[in-house]
């Protein structure tokens, strides 16, 4: 009898490849650990939830459901076009910024190229490019953050693409505009750099990089942005990607033709108008910031300087312990040794209350 191996018929670069691990959901650990009010500070998520504009756009929508999304997102193009001054063509929407990350890799990287990032940067990077059989070049990183100077020199001539995330999840390091400039300045044209900046909004306005505007100069610069974490959408799932309009219209011939639902479009497009929502959310975040960061100075635990919604503290060798007995009090975290920081956690912001019931179940774990 023939014994079935799905593992010899799948690309070689799938093959070994471990998925990506979530931050452990609420109702999973209710299920493990018959435990409730629990606090979740795993994933990164806007704590003050959906805005009420969201809320108000997406009842109206419910009617329509039965109906498919608009494929090509004119609307919310339209809107992204808008705010950020450029052309509808140079807009790319995807399930989330990870969907666009993908859909770029999976259109101009294949097992002849390679892809370099930083250490300790955010596991999709290496995942995509092992799933396609590139080459993976992990720089060392520099103060828990991006090498420039290391990542300009790993450059060949195999090189296809670059992945910059600003600010850097998990560690929360932040590049300036200046460096930023500079180095793409000396990156060759055929060599693609993709900014992530799913972080952006959390950094103060007068620091953020006019990185938008340097698609215009640049070609080869590729800018990618979420609705996940300052715009309160992570459950909608909805990002999207500005570059060159060349580049955009390959994406387009590959992406799936609803890469987006009608309510994430709807929602995202609500998102983008209601800057009283993201000037709450970005105040939300740094009280919460600080009452961490005077926790972990309390205390004397080592954190890595953050310019995301979350802390990466220094907790030990025993880090894994920690976590579950954090489980074991009702608050989830995330712990980072599959980025090569086993002696850290990372703490997404909640809300003060939330933040509080961290430092409370620290404080009697310690």
């Amino acid at each position: 009898m023939m014994t079935f191996n799905a593992t010899e018929l799948a690309n070689v670069g799938i093959r070994n490849l471990s998925p990506y691990q979530a931050g452990k959901p609420i109702e999973e650990v209710e299920r493990e650990l018959g435990i409730k009010n629990i606090v979740k500070l795993a994933s990164n998520e806007n704590p003050l939830g959906l805005s009420p504009r969201v809320k108000a756009a997406l009842t109206e929508m419910l009617t329509g459901l039965a109906r498919y999304p608009d494929a090509n997102g004119f609307y919310l193009k339209a809107k992204i076009a808008e705010k950020f001054g450029v052309q509808a063509n140079q807009v790319t929407l995807g399930n989330g910024s990870n969907d666009v990350l993908e859909l770029l890799a999976r259109s101009f990287v294949n097992d002849e190229h390679e892809v370099i990032y930083s250490q300790h940067a955010f596991v999709v990077y290496p995942l995509v490019t092992q799933a396609l059989g590139a080459k993976g070049i992990a720089v060392p990183a520099k103060d828990y953050g991006h090498d420039l100077d290391a990542m300009l020199a790993a450059i060949t001539p195999r090189t296809r693409m670059i992945f910059i995330a600003n600010p850097n999840n998990p560690t929360g390091t932040f590049l300036t505009s200046e460096q930023l400039a500079a180095f793409i300045a000396k990156v060759p044209e055929n060599v693609l750099v993709v900014l992530d900046e799913a972080y952006y909004e959390y950094v103060p306005e007068a620091q953020r990089a006019p990185s938008i505007e340097w698609v215009q100069r640049y070609p080869n610069l590729v800018v990618s942005r979420t609705f996940s974490k300052a715009y309160g959408l992570a459950g909608l799932r909805a990002g999207f990607m500005v570059t060159h309009p060349s580049l955009a219209d390959l994406m387009n011939r590959v992406r799936q033709p609803f890469n987006m639902n009608s309510l994430s479009l709807r929602a995202a497009e609500v998102a983008l108008d209601d800057t009283e929502y993201l000037t709450e959310s970005v105040a939300v975040n740094d009280a919460g910031m600080a009452q961490l960061v005077a926790f972990c100075e309390k205390h004397q635990l080592p954190f890595i300087p953050s310019h995301g919604n979350f802390l990466t503290i220094e907790v030990g060798p025993d880090a894994a312990s920690l976590y579950q007995k954090l489980l074991q009090q009702g608050v989830i975290v995330r712990p980072v040794a599959g980025y090569e920081l086993p002696r850290h956690l990372r703490v997404s912001i909640g809300l003060e209350h939330e933040n509080q019931a961290f430092i409370n179940a620290m404080e009697t774990i310690l």
